[in-house]
């Protein structure tokens, strides 16, 4: 009788201590709404002043005052990989909670859609762009994002990587210019596609190893915004010291939170990371916008040269990809809309 009684006590206090480990978990989860959550966020830039950084201290800033200390955000500015592709990789296994990416590496988990928001020549301003993103298109293309994603991407909201110009060992006065050019870009998907079309050569060179090779002329010219390859002194490089602003793309950054861990918050948590993108969005423009011609600015009196183009032959080079690109991932509606919008 007492063996049989020990016997019940002892499963009664492993059932009560794997319960008690259950709560726990869950209250970690957030599923409880009274447990502290940690959330992971990443881009890939490693530069304090670069708006990506100032757009993610905002985030962390509003969800921590929120949840009243109960939101904890670590942010990672390059310390947990440079390359966009790693950091997706890294948001869906559940290593990062909340990155920062471009259309160039979401395409590649299989998102053909999102290929849209990548084309040269899709936005002419930031009115234009913000016109798009804030709308019915930016809402149709985060559904689709969160569906094919398989909930395992939801996105947050759009930011900017400013407008991109070419820049290089020699300025640029006509399309002709680029024939032959060794030029750091996407290699593959349609902005690679766009380059070929110019006649110069898509070439890979990791963000950080950069400057190097434009120094050493392994590349003779990139394509960027002013913030970030002024503030990593790529103009300072003999292969990039001539920028022609040539406005090829007002990029689109995807804010993007792994969707099955943000369904495991609670509805206060959740209302509180969603204020804190939206807060973020906002910052991270305002910052990418006052940076351009601050930078453009002190490229300039750190001795480059900056001249302008006649944009219309790159445009029209540009339209045929637009569509050929739209009818091929179905988005030949979409590509109208944008266009009507302008």
């Amino acid at each position: 009788m007492k063996k049989s009684l020990s016997m019940f006590c002892l499963l009664f206090m492993v059932i009560a201590a794997g319960l008690t480990g259950c709560s726990n978990s869950d209250k970690s989860a957030g599923a409880s709404g009274d447990g502290k959550i940690k959330i992971v966020a990443a881009h890939n830039q490693t530069s304090p002043e670069n708006p990506y950084q100032i757009g993610m201290k905002e985030f962390k800033k509003v969800a921590e005052e929120k949840s009243d200390g109960n939101i904890e955000v670590e942010v990672h500015a390059g310390t947990l990989g440079t390359s966009e592709s790693e950091l997706v990789e890294k948001l869906k296994l559940g290593a990062a909670d909340v990155v920062l990416v471009s259309p160039g590496f979401m395409s590649k988990t299989g998102i053909k859609e999102i290929d849209l928001l990548a084309l040269p020549y899709l936005f002419d301003s930031y009115d234009h762009w913000e016109k798009a993103v804030d709308g019915e298109v930016g809402d149709k293309m985060a559904d689709i994002i969160n569906k094919k994603s398989n909930n395992d991407f939801k996105l947050l909201g759009y930011w900017t990587a400013g407008v991109r110009h070419y820049y290089g060992k020699k300025p640029l006065h006509s399309v002709d210019d680029l024939k032959g050019m060794k030029l750091r870009t996407q290699t593959s998907g349609v902005v690679a596609n766009y380059w070929e079309k110019t006649g110069a050569i898509p070439t890979s060179v990791a963000w950080g190893e950069l400057y190097q090779a434009l120094q050493q002329g392994v590349v003779d010219g990139a394509e960027n915004a002013y913030p970030y390859f002024v503030q990593q002194n790529h103009h300072k490089t003999e292969n990039g010291k001539y920028i022609t602003e040539t406005a090829h793309d007002y990029t689109t950054r995807f804010l993007l939170i792994n969707g099955k861990k943000f369904d495991s918050y609670s509805d206060e948590q959740k209302k509180n990371v969603l204020a804190a993108a939206k807060a973020a969005v906002k910052k991270e423009r305002e910052a990418l916008y006052a940076q351009e011609e601050e930078y453009k600015q002190k490229a300039i009196d750190e001795g480059a040269k900056v001249n302008q183009i006649d944009r219309e032959p790159f445009i029209e080079l540009a339209k045929p990809l637009q569509d050929k690109t739209a009818k091929k991932i179905g988005m030949t509606d979409m590509l109208e809309k944008i266009r009507e919008m302008k």
